[in-house]
């Protein structure tokens, strides 16, 4: 199978974490986030729901991975890999014990050892095992942010796959607004969707669709029941496009049979909120001025008793369960500052719980050198479908 980026590019991520290492004075870093294997070795399953972990070394041995036996082909045609070692099924096994002896074997008695514990690779229960294993031999240091800060500014071929990405979230919202109507089935909305793509050899994403009408448009984040759309309704979509796990994100609120004057209303101040906030997305400022303006337009409209209190977050190549590769939020105070190759997803949202109306606008931009590029072609408008 082929990798999706170049030997070469993987060589250089490995060689930039190495350098994050020496930094921090870490003689080697355990990983357990999917998305940071995927990232420095081209290594791809669904397995890291069980026990998975690889050591990278500040020398330059090689990464070793340990996986579990169904996943050797996995690793073998998936990425540059080339140190892999398996742990088997059987009652009362301990992975720990086989992570314990490669760390003997690379001599890291009594070393600083970063480990990746903000993330769904590692369970509690998995920790734990790691943990009593290692107690008094070496010692454990939270490193969650090693990786994820490489990830945070994206190549010019991570970008690629971002572009890819926001093209197939575009066909996407339109062959779901094609779908809707006075009367469609949700399930059908979504599954309209989803064609697009699949079919423009995209992956399934890692969250979502987050897709509900009536009193479900209010929703934030999907639940299960679709229904039938009433003869006047409204209808939200939040949605990722997904290429090589790269996720490029949309977010629509629209009329179905009826426009509402109050929706409209909330719609022209979401606009703004928006374009504000996108405006506001510049290399060097702080994140949290994007949410400052998300904020001074709602509040100065007489919104901020329904708007969130975050307004966006970082995309990435992300895995079950969700597309969000946060840190950083979006919200106030955040003081990270922006950098050219960051991808972000902004959305400005209004929920009504009052009138039962909701109102969401989003997109995804990359930040550049002088701003924020908006990935998308498609503009926000005022949409009734039906």
């Amino acid at each position: 199978m082929a990798l999706h980026f170049d030997r070469v590019e993987f060589e250089s991520r490995i060689v930039a974490a190495r350098k994050a290492l020496a930094a921090e004075r870490l003689d080697a870093l355990l990983l357990f986030a999917q998305e940071s294997l995927y990232y420095l070795t081209g290594f791809d399953t669904s397995g890291f729901v069980f026990f998975q972990s690889a050591v990278l070394t500040k020398d330059e041995g090689p990464i070793t991975l340990l996986t579990r036996r169904p996943d050797l082909e996995q690793a073998r045609r998936t990425s540059i890999l080339s140190d892999i070692r398996l742990w088997y099924d059987a009652e009362g096994n301990d992975p720990s014990r086989e992570l314990f002896e490669i760390l003997a074997e690379r001599g890291l008695k009594g070393a600083r050892v970063g480990i990746e514990l903000r993330t769904f690779g590692l369970t509690a229960d998995k920790y734990e095992l790691v943990r009593q294993r290692l107690a008094g031999w070496c010692e454990l240091v939270d490193a969650s942010h090693i990786v994820r800060t490489l990830r945070l500014v994206k190549s010019p071929a991570e970008i690629a796959y971002v572009r890819r990405a926001a093209e197939l979230a575009d066909q996407s919202l339109e062959a779901m607004l094609a779908t809707a109507r006075p009367g469609a089935f949700e399930g059908d909305i979504a599954a309209a969707g989803a064609v697009p793509i699949l079919a423009g050899g995209g992956d399934p994403p890692p969250s979502g669709p987050v897709l509900g009408s009536g009193d479900r448009a209010l929703l934030i984040r999907s639940a299960t029941g679709f229904r039938h759309l009433d003869p006047v309704d409204q209808l939200t979509l939040e949605f990722a496009g997904s290429y090589r796990h790269y996720c490029a994100c949309l977010m629509r609120t629209v009329a179905i049979g009826k426009g509402n004057p109050d929706q409209r209303k909330m719609f022209e101040v979401t606009r703004e909120a928006l374009a504000a906030m996108t405006e506001a997305a510049k290399p060097g400022r702080p994140l949290g001025e994007i949410d400052d303006a998300h904020r001074r337009v709602y509040d100065a409209a007489g919104y901020g008793h329904a708007r969130m209190s975050a307004c966006g977050y970082s995309l990435g190549a992300l895995y079950r369960p969700t597309w969000m590769d946060v840190p950083p939020m979006l919200y106030s105070g955040n003081t990270m500052p922006a950098a050219p190759g960051m991808v972000l997803f902004l959305h400005a949202i209004l929920i009504d719980a009052a009138k039962n109306l909701a109102m969401s606008l989003g997109h995804t931009i990359v930040l550049t050198a002088t701003g924020a590029e908006v990935l998308s072609r498609i503009t926000p408008e005022y949409t009734v479908c039906g």
